[in-house]
């Protein structure tokens, strides 16, 4: 599977957790013990996912981007990592805020911050779908890079 089949696949993959999580946490089902400690598991699991998907980009996707003889190649992968540094800060807050503890104490705030984290995840997986995927694939820069 190609690193794009693979970016493609995770971000799939992270859309239905997110679209998963987004139906579970309801202030009704989030009351049953069963499913808020379901619903922090599939949190953990979507911060992980996140976190492979990034490290994945940073070793296979911008190093061949970051030295391209292309400025608007480069230019974009810079703007993707810096993208990436505020997303990792408010992710990591987030975290060490409400999960880390496992305390299964679902709070309106928690659940607010929860959903600005997804509509987070969700604008990050767009952009790359609307310009980063289409630009690698459109340039055939992508092919180089992964042979070379």
């Amino acid at each position: 599977m190609s690193t794009l089949d693979s970016m493609k696949g995770s971000h799939g993959e992270m859309q239905d957790m997110i679209n998963d999580l987004r139906a579970m946490m309801t202030e009704e089902q989030l009351k049953i013990r069963p499913n808020a400690m379901t619903t922090h598991r599939l949190l953990c699991e979507l911060a992980d996912r996140m976190k492979k998907h990034m490290t994945s980009q940073d070793q296979e996707i911008y190093p061949g981007l970051l030295i391209h003889e292309d400025p608007k190649l480069k230019s974009m992968a810079w703007g993707f990592l810096n993208g990436q540094k505020p997303m990792r800060k408010q992710y990591d807050d987030y975290y060490n805020k409400w999960l880390k503890d496992c305390d299964f104490n679902f709070t309106k705030d928690f659940v607010a911050e929860t959903f600005e984290i997804f509509d987070m995840i969700e604008e990050r997986i767009e952009r790359e779908q609307s310009i980063l995927i289409p630009t690698l694939e459109s340039s055939g820069v992508f092919s180089r890079v992964a042979t070379g």
